[in-house]
């Protein structure tokens, strides 16, 4: 793990830098971005940092070379070992206060085995329960010197305000186009069109653009999406649970999903507006595109792209899947 495996991102990076250089370490940090934005390397790539045997002087930032990649502690890490490194895990929904006081409360006082520190690293922080983030409150306000604790967390509204006043906000930055084409061409060979197409999806989001250039599941999902899209105005009552049903048995990733709804309609509203294919995401459905917004109204079509958010915050907000997902493809089926 180091700096160069971070996408973007450069004002976290120059923060965890400084950090260590000027030896101003807090106890608790909220790195706060969607799925994919790579809050969780951050986390990783300052816990490197915090840990790593590499010599520097204070004074002197030249010196900096933290993590080094080559000490006991920067190898462990690279292997998923290192013993003062703890991540927060459970199969369950959500994390209780049953997974807090034991990974994290319970051991908190047991020194680091090896490094300076003892770090915790908590994914997906918003599925704390309350209980468990006052339980966790408690090593926050008075944790012992060594004691590190990262949320990671894709919506830090869900975390409690005495929590969030305790920590560190770090927030990840959407990145430009050009810097994920440019990373997906040089790095991972992908095609010029490819890679275009792959950041207009992502939406900043570097995690979803390696997925869509190069997942075949991720590429499965959107062969489906375009599929219903192309013909919902003819489904009918039985077709559409039909749909729902497959979304559930082949277990997509519905933000994905909904996300490449999303696109479809901003494609179809694009070509309305301009009447110009070279703005598409979905090129090679340009016949389809352009169907549809000879079809639909501009109202029909922001009334879709509204209809398809909304399902996202009703499941968000853990409202039944079938209905929300029934109601909103009767909703696209319905404005045309």
């Amino acid at each position: 793990m180091d700096y160069k495996n971070i996408v973007g991102q450069e004002q976290i990076k120059e923060f965890i830098r400084k950090t260590i250089n000027m030896n101003i370490v807090s106890h608790a940090y909220i790195i706060c971005g969607e799925k994919g934005s790579g809050r969780l390397d951050i986390a990783k790539l300052f816990a490197a940092s915090l840990q790593c045997k590499s010599e520097y002087d204070l004074y002197d930032e030249s010196t900096y070379n933290r993590p080094c990649g080559d000490c006991p502690s920067c190898k462990q890490m690279d292997g998923g070992n290192q013993p003062d490194v703890i991540t927060v895990t459970t199969d369950k929904q959500s994390i209780g206060v049953d997974v807090i006081r034991q990974q994290v409360n319970n051991t908190a006082q047991i020194k680091p085995y090896a490094g300076p520190y003892k770090i915790y690293i908590i994914p997906e922080a918003e599925k704390m329960t309350e209980e468990s983030q006052n339980a966790l409150l408690k090593t926050i306000e008075e944790p012992p010197e060594y004691v590190i604790i990262f949320l990671i967390t894709d919506n830090i509204g869900s975390l409690l305000p005495t929590v969030i006043s305790r920590c560190i906000e770090l927030n990840m930055k959407p990145l430009s186009q050009k810097v994920i084409v440019e990373y997906l061409m040089d790095n991972m060979n992908i095609p010029d069109y490819q890679a275009e197409a792959s950041a207009f999806f992502a939406q900043g989001n570097i995690g979803k653009a390696i997925r869509f250039a190069t997942d075949s599941s991720f590429i499965t999902v959107r062969n489906d999406v375009i599929k219903v899209l192309k013909t919902i105005e003819d489904k009918g009552t039985d077709e559409i649970a039909a749909i729902v049903k497959n979304i559930k048995e082949e277990k997509y990733d519905i933000d994905d999903y909904l996300d490449m709804a999303i696109l479809w309609y901003r494609d179809v509203l694009l070509y309305k507006a301009l009447k110009d294919t070279s703005t598409l995401i979905f090129k090679e459905e340009t016949k389809s595109v352009i169907k549809d917004a000879k079809v639909r109204s501009y109202e029909n079509i922001e009334l879709c792209i509204e209809a398809i958010e909304r399902a996202k915050r009703r499941l968000n907000a853990n409202v039944n899947f079938d209905i929300t997902i029934e109601l909103m493809l009767t909703t696209l089926k319905e404005n045309i």
